[in-house]
């Protein structure tokens, strides 16, 4: 069983930027996603990470991890009130180290959520 935790969503004005984090025990030997799922519609993946942990970026989007501490972020800058959602991390235990998967059915573990608001 791997618990994974997020944190780091709340409100925050368009323009600006948040830092989410997920956090488990043994989430080094982990490739992780993160995906988002906003009001009626489907959840999609946003970006993911290989627990050999090439970091990746995509547009106004980045992932990393800090495996001496467990966890994966996901820092997101010039935010936009489409990016509202509910946002969630995911743990991909069958993964080989150099990669990941953006389909949300390859994933085995997944975190609560967090809500990520932007809006003036």
């Amino acid at each position: 069983q791997v618990q994974l935790v997020e944190s780091g969503g709340g409100l925050v004005q368009p323009g600006g930027s948040l830092r989410l984090s997920c956090a488990a025990s043994g989430l080094r030997k982990y490739a992780i996603g993160w995906f988002r799922q906003a009001p009626g519609k489907e959840r999609e993946g946003v970006l993911c990470i290989s627990s050999s942990g090439l970091n990746s970026v995509k547009g106004r989007f980045a992932i990393s991890r800090d495996n001496t501490k467990n966890t994966v972020y996901l820092q997101m800058n010039s935010l936009k009130p489409e990016d509202t959602a509910v946002y969630y991390c995911a743990a991909d235990l069958n993964r080989a180290a150099a990669g990941c998967s953006s389909q949300s059915y390859e994933y085995d573990y997944w975190g609560q959520g967090t809500q990520v608001t932007v809006s003036s």
